[in-house]
């Protein structure tokens, strides 16, 4: 049930619809140069919710130092896109040794049940490396939970640039090493677990079947990436048209992300392989993948590269453009229950049920 503030957001957004013609990313965290991004160039359906983004990014700025801690404010599980939980599925929060002299890390265990044999996933938020917290996706991995009949372990890893992506990666893997041992006590089938994320989730999703493979510890059998965040040239070292990353993450939040992520600046000539999945040379080996962006997103050309490279080297791969999408298209889309919504999420759906070797639905 989504909460009265976004419900207010909602009817606003649409009420002023018939009236917006073009979109100032100034308004929707501010790009690097100025530009009008013309309303015929959105997907039909996401039209009505340039208000809403424009209610929800007021006064706000592209991310940085400065704006940091109202963005982890608003993506904080009570924030502006609070929802509640299922009562129908279980969660619980527990706290693992992450090992290697690191810090505890929080995990939240969705629908667990004892005696089972089901697939599991391992899910990293997203956040732009910076931000999000893995108890805002609750709600969200419980309506995947209950459909699939699946478990689910999210990691609340740690955040940069307080710390960098060796703390984080960690982390991660300490949650995929804690579900594969304790599969048998949550009822799930340790020999059926796949990653999943969003954004900055999703190149945590990708570094993490990077990770898993390179340890031999743990098999995974699918990547889930929903417009992951996988390479720190983008937007510094690599320029893009004035038209992508217009919306929800720009270039200049791509590069504080990546520069707090890294503990360098992003888009050199050398940066860290294991930090940056674009960057790795090796993909052979990897999981099945599930690769989902928008043609208007930031990470665009960077996850259709990576699909690319997945599939040159025998990685089986599904690929999903969606014209004129913008970075966290499909979350806006069902938050105004438009059918973009319902079909990327039932895609989404079926990529998992076949990771899993499940019957897909039609």
């Amino acid at each position: 049930m989504i909460e009265a503030n976004r419900r207010t957001l909602i009817s606003g957004a649409l009420a002023g619809a018939a009236t917006v013609t073009l979109v100032k990313p100034s308004a929707i965290f501010a790009a690097d140069a100025p530009y009008q991004l013309p309303l015929r160039m959105l997907h039909p359906e996401l039209r009505a919710a340039v208000p809403l983004m424009q209610k929800f990014s007021a006064g706000r700025g592209a991310m940085s130092r400065a704006t940091l801690a109202q963005a982890r404010r608003d993506m904080a599980p009570k924030g502006l896109f609070a929802q509640t939980v299922l009562p129908d599925v279980p969660f619980e929060k527990r706290v693992i040794p992450v090992g290697k002299g690191q810090p505890d890390v929080a995990i939240y265990i969705i629908n667990a049940k004892a005696g089972g044999n089901r697939p599991a996933i391992l899910h990293t938020h997203g956040g732009g490396y910076v931000a999000g917290m893995a108890e805002s996706s609750i709600r969200s991995l419980q309506e995947i939970c209950k459909e699939l009949d699946c478990i689910a372990v999210t990691v609340d890893y740690r955040l940069a640039p307080e710390t960098s992506y060796k703390g984080s990666i960690e982390d991660n893997y300490a949650g995929l090493k804690w579900l594969y041992k304790n599969a048998a006590s949550l009822g799930a089938n340790p020999d059926n677990i796949a990653v999943m994320g969003e954004s900055a989730g999703g190149g945590h999703a990708a570094i993490l079947a990077i990770t898993a493979r390179d340890r031999g510890e743990v098999p995974l059998v699918f990547q889930c990436l929903i417009y992951p965040m996988l390479d720190d040239r983008t937007g510094s070292s690599v320029k893009k048209p004035p038209f992508v990353g217009t919306l929800i993450w720009t270039p200049e939040s791509n590069r504080f992300g990546w520069e707090s992520f890294l503990g360098q600046k992003p888009g050199l000539p050398h940066a860290p392989v294991a930090a940056v999945p674009a960057r790795n040379p090796n993909l052979k080996g990897l999981p099945p993948a599930f690769i989902g962006v928008g043609t208007l997103d930031l990470f665009c050309d960077e996850d259709i590269e990576y699909g690319k490279r997945l599939t040159d080297v025998g990685v089986m791969t599904e690929m999903v453009v969606v014209p004129g999408a913008f970075h966290g298209f499909d979350f806006m889309a069902l938050l105004m229950k438009a059918p973009l919504g319902v079909w990327f999420q039932k895609t989404k759906m079926n990529a998992l049920r076949r990771g899993f070797g499940m019957a897909e639905t039609i």
